[in-house]
C-alpha cells in the first residue's frame, strides 16, 4: 500500500511541474497584438497558432492527472488501513489524547481569572 502512495505521490508532482511548465511556455491572449507592432515575440518554439492546440491539450491532461492524483491521495489518506467499512467519525479516540473531566454541574465549576482574586467559595459564605 505504502508503494502504492509514494507512486501517486510521483505521479502529482511530476504532473504539477509538467502543468507549470506548459504554462509558463504558453503565450498570452494579448501576445499577438504586441507582435503585430515589431516585437517579434510570437514567433515562439511551435510557432504563432501551431502551439495553442497542442499546449491548452497538455496543460488539460496534466490537470487531469494532478485533480485524479489528488482525489487518490485523499482516498489514501482516509483509509490508511484499507478498512472500507468505518468512518472517520466512527474510529475510536486515540489512547494518548489527553481527556478532560467534564464538572458535574455548571453550578460547581468556578472559573479563575488571572490577576483577579479568587472567588470566595460557597462554604465560607
Amino acid at each position: 500500500m505504502q508503494v502504492l502512495m509514494n507512486l501517486v505521490v510521483l505521479v502529482q508532482l511530476v504532473a504539477a511541474l509538467a502543468m507549470i511548465g506548459l504554462v509558463l511556455v504558453q503565450h498570452g491572449k494579448g501576445a499577438d497584438m504586441g507582435a503585430s507592432f515589431g516585437s517579434g515575440a510570437s514567433g515562439s518554439l511551435f510557432g504563432a497558432t501551431g502551439s495553442a492546440n497542442f499546449l491548452s491539450r497538455s496543460t488539460a491532461v496534466c490537470a487531469s492527472l494532478f485533480f485524479a492524483a489528488t482525489l487518490a491521495l485523499a482516498y489514501f489518506g482516509n483509509n490508511p488501513g484499507g478498512d472500507t467499512g468505518t468512518s472517520v467519525l466512527d474510529r475510536p479516540i486515540a489512547a494518548s489524547a489527553p481527556t478532560t473531566a467534564a464538572p458535574a454541574s455548571a453550578a460547581s465549576a468556578v472559573v479563575q481569572i488571572p490577576g483577579l482574586p479568587a472567588p470566595a467559595s460557597a462554604a465560607s459564605r
